[in-house]
Formats: C-alpha cells, structure tokens, sequence
C-alpha cells in the first residue's frame, strides 16, 4: 500500500500546442483548488488546524490558476479554454487520499501538509513526462518550466511539513497525559478498545450489537472491568464511539508502522497480521457508526 508509485499512469498522448499545456495546467490546479477548498470548510473544531491548512492551500492553487491563465495570454493571446483538451488531465489530489485525511480521528497540520507535498511530487513527475514525450521545442520548454515551478513549490511545502512535525512532536514530548501515553502502548490501547465496543455494544440495537460482539469475541469471558458503567445521555455514548474509532485507527496506525520497522521475518509477518485485523475492525466500526447516525 505504501510502495505505490505517485503517479498510477502515464500522460497518455504527447502535447501538441501551448494551449493545450496550459489548458492541462489549469485543469489540474483548479481541480485542486476545489478539493482544498472543500476541507478547508470541513469537520469540527477538532479539525480546526487542518483546515487552516488547506486555507492556505486553496489560495495557493488559486493563485497559481491565475498565473497560468496570465501566461497564456502572454503566448499565445488568449486564455486556456476546456476545447484545447484532447484527453482529460489526470488528477494530481486523489479523492481517496482527501476523503480519509477529512476521515481519520487522527488528522493533523503535518498531514494535510504532507499530502501537498505530494500533490506538488506528482506535479514534477507529471510535467516530466509531458516534457519527455514533447515533440516541439516550445511546449518542451514549458513543461520542464512547469516541473521546475512544481518542483521549488514542494521544497516550499516540505519546509511547511517539517515545521509542523516539529510543532506536533514538542506537544507530545509536553503532553504527559494518559492519552499520549496510550500511543506508545498498544496492549493498553487494545484493553481500551475492547471495553469501549461492549460498552458500545449494550446500548445498540440487536444486529449492531452482535456485530459489535463479533469484534471482541464471544463474550464468555463475561462483562469487561467498567464496561457497565452507566451511560447517562447520548453524548456519552457518542463519545464512546468517537474513542472507540481514535483507538482502532490509533492500534492500525502502530501496526502498520512496525510492519515498516520489521528487521525479520517472522516480526513482519506478525505484525501485517495485526495491521490487516486492525484495519478490518476499524473498517467494520465505521460502519456500523455511520449506520447508527
């Protein structure tokens, strides 16, 4: 999953024009703009800091869309119209990766950061290839200008991403708390979990609830410790759900990270055991969250 090359596919026929390249530019950024905009008006308070990335990311591409406008006019004396295209420019901001950076319980600043890092990599990668596949001088010159731009943009962006790493890191060396520690313990974080789905599990209807029952067992073990407390309003049950989802994304997170650090075999092999039952059980949770609401 994480060995896949940014760019899935090729451009699939050479550029022929200027219009046509900037048609393609501006395609993709706007196409950009409007998925940055999109989360920079999403999630809760909670998101907060993710969304004031993509703030700045939104403008960034729309600005950008603005500049290429202006350049085409410059060459060619007219704006970049959709009649320029011959095949639709593929999309360099993945829904997939958006829908689960507005998803995940676990989003932050570094993340949103990240994914434009990336964006701007497949930039380079893109505009290289259009470059490589070029059969005129001019466009050439202008794809490899493009890859050039992409490319200083990203190491703009990287420094952005490297701040933020930073900024996380030192709140979580400063926020000595039970929830900071939970990530540094994946046994703990599995005893929360569980307890958390039973709790879950009394207050849901009947076939929810032997879906909730199915992901900790069969039950014979008997009530877990503090699984009966009482649940006086719903709030408190939407929290449960809501620490419930943070801690099964957290134990897939952890798992899947020590499959990267695996230094053997048989650790690896333990621990992409633990990834795939982890991201199956948050995959189920999620489920049966949505269809309660």
């Amino acid at each position: 999953m994480r060995s896949e090359p940014l760019l899935a596919t090729e451009p699939p026929a050479p550029v022929r024009n200027i219009g046509e390249l900037f048609a393609i530019a501006i395609t993709q950024t706007r196409r950009a703009a409007q998925h940055y905009r999109k989360l920079a008006v999403a999630g809760d308070k909670a998101f907060e800091p993710v969304r004031c990335v993509f703030e700045v990311l939104s403008e960034r591409e729309q600005e950008r869309a603005q500049a290429i406008e202006e350049s085409c006019i410059a060459a060619i004396g007219r704006a970049p119209t959709p009649a320029d295209l011959r095949w639709m420019p593929m999309d360099l901001v993945p829904a997939e990766e958006l829908s689960d950076l507005e998803n995940s319980l676990l989003s932050t600043a570094y993340g949103a950061w990240a994914l434009a890092v990336r964006h701007r990599e497949r930039a380079f990668i893109f505009w290289t290839y259009v470059a490589a596949l070029a059969e005129t001088g001019s466009v050439r010159t202008a794809a490899e200008g493009m890859a050039r731009e992409a490319l200083r943009d990203g190491n703009l962006l990287r420094r952005e991403r490297r701040l933020a790493w930073r900024a996380e890191r030192r709140e979580a060396v400063a926020g000595d708390t039970p929830a900071a520690n939970e990530l540094s313990s994946a046994a703990l974080l599995e005893s929360l979990l569980l307890r958390d789905i039973y709790r879950w599990s009394q207050e849901a209807p009947a076939p929810q609830r032997r879906h909730l029952l199915s992901l900790i067992g069969d039950g014979s073990q008997g009530p877990m410790p503090g699984a009966n407390d009482a649940l006086p309003h719903a709030e408190a049950l939407d929290e449960i759900k809501r620490r419930a989802l943070r801690h099964a994304e957290q134990l897939s997170s952890i798992y899947l990270d020590e499959a990267d650090r695996a230094v053997d075999q048989s650790r690896l092999e333990l621990a992409q055991q633990l990834a795939a039952r982890s991201i199956a059980r948050l995959a189920d949770l999620r489920t049966i969250a949505s269809q309660a609401e």
